[in-house]
Order: structure tokens, then sequence, then C-alpha cells
């Protein structure tokens, strides 16, 4: 087996060996990586924090050791908390740009210094919207993790793990988490919803706010009302999303 690190701030992984392939999700700086098998130019790999699985450039990461691999499981993230940021090259003074969620533990291993502001550990609740509201008016992206482009489950997970919380990557997989509750009544701000199709599939995810409000992305992460029917779009004045399930994770 063969590990690897991500060397650069947002990476995409793909669906198939090939520049022109779907999107699924992305890794972002720092986060380490299983490769399953790699090829002359890609690598299929499956990402240490959700398990996910797809493939890579071989150019876009860095192999790294067992040791090095095993000592990322087992510490505490250290997460770049602001929008945008950057690392340094104090030899060179190049800048690595960082997105909201790049790893730190092992910047030092890249020779670069970070002086931003940075999140380790569990945060409270109540920190899962404020964390949330960073992400507003980001547009919409199938397979995003970033204030660039997101996508609903990206959107939600990336929430949770800067308050030190562990979801999985898709909906369908975060609905399978946490306890379900009976009623919107029942729920807490930082609580998830979970909305299906005709044939009954978790296609949707959001995050209950207060006075029945959520906040999800959905063309851009937005802000919209909720009720026992699902979600109301406050700007074309009708449902779009039917109501699953909601979700106590924490």
């Amino acid at each position: 087996m063969q590990y690897g690190i991500c060397n650069l701030n947002i990476v995409p992984v793909r669906v198939e060996p090939d520049d022109t392939s779907e999107l699924v999700s992305q890794l972002l700086f720092g986060e380490q990586i299983k490769v399953l098998e790699k090829r002359k130019k890609w690598s299929r790999i499956r990402i240490a924090f959700d398990h996910y699985e797809g493939w890579v450039d071989n150019k876009q990461y860095l192999e790294i050791s067992e040791e090095d691999y095993c000592l990322l499981e087992s510490s505490a993230e250290e997460l770049a908390v602001d929008l945008v940021d950057f690392a340094v090259q104090p030899n060179s003074q190049q800048l690595t740009p960082l997105s909201i969620g790049a790893k730190l533990n092992f910047i030092d291993r890249f020779q670069l210094q970070f002086d931003g502001r940075k999140i380790i550990g569990v945060q409270p609740k109540e920190h899962l919207l404020e964390t949330a509201y960073l992400y507003l008016n980001s547009p919409y992206l199938w397979g995003g993790k970033t204030p660039f482009g997101i996508d609903c489950s990206g959107f939600t997970q990336m929430v949770y793990r800067l308050n030190g919380y562990h979801l999985f990557r898709d909906a369908s997989q975060q609905a399978k988490q946490g306890e379900a509750l009976s009623f919107i009544e029942e729920s807490e701000p930082g609580d998830l919803a979970f909305f299906d199709n005709a044939e009954g599939e978790i296609i949707h995810v959001g995050i209950i706010m207060r006075d029945n409000y959520i906040i999800h992305a959905h063309g851009k992460v937005r802000i919209d009302r909720i009720d026992h029917s699902g979600i109301f779009n406050v700007d074309s004045n009708q449902y779009s999303h039917n109501l699953r399930v909601i979700k106590k994770i924490i």
C-alpha cells in the first residue's frame, strides 16, 4: 500500500482517470490519502477522512510513508479557518494559497510557514451555524468542498469538520448517522435535515437554523424556510425539496 498527502490548495477527485471525468469530491491542502492503484498519470485513491474513493492526477499529491500517514491519522486536525489564507516559503517568499479547511498538521514538512488563524479539536455545537454563515453565497458545485464551489453534503461535511466532528461525504451516507427526530420542533440549530426524491432516495441535506429556517447549498449556499413538508424557497415562493428526516448528529 502506498500513501500520499495533498500539497496543493484544491485538487479534483474524479470518477474516472481523465481530466474531463465527473468531479465527485476534492482534496484540500494537507489531506492524506491511501493509494489503491497507481497508473502512469493517475492514481485511484481513498481519502483518509471519509474513505471516499476516486482518481487524482499523480502530479497533484506527494507520496508519504506509512508512518507519516498513521501519525496524521492519530493527530487532532489543525484546520485553517479563514475563507482564504496563505502559507509562505521563508527562503523564497513564495506563497501557497489555502482555503478554509486546509489541514495544517504537516505544513512544516513542506517547508512552509503559516501565521494565520487555525482551529484544533471539538468546538461547541452552537459554533456550527457561525461556521455555516462563512459559506453563504458560495456557488453550488457538484463535488465541491470550498467557498469557491460546494455541494450540499460537502457543505455540511465541512461545517461539521471545522468544528471537530466527522460526517461522511454524501447526503445518503450522512443520513445514516445520528439520531432521528420525529418533529422539527424537537430539533436544535446545527441538526441536519435530509430530503428525498420521488423514488425515496436521499438527495439533499441542509443545516437547521432557529425559527424554522435552514441553510443549505442549492444554486448557492442560501437560507430558506423549512416546515414539515420541506424547504420553501423564499425567491421562487415554492417548495424545492421534500423533507424525509431530521437527524441529531451531536
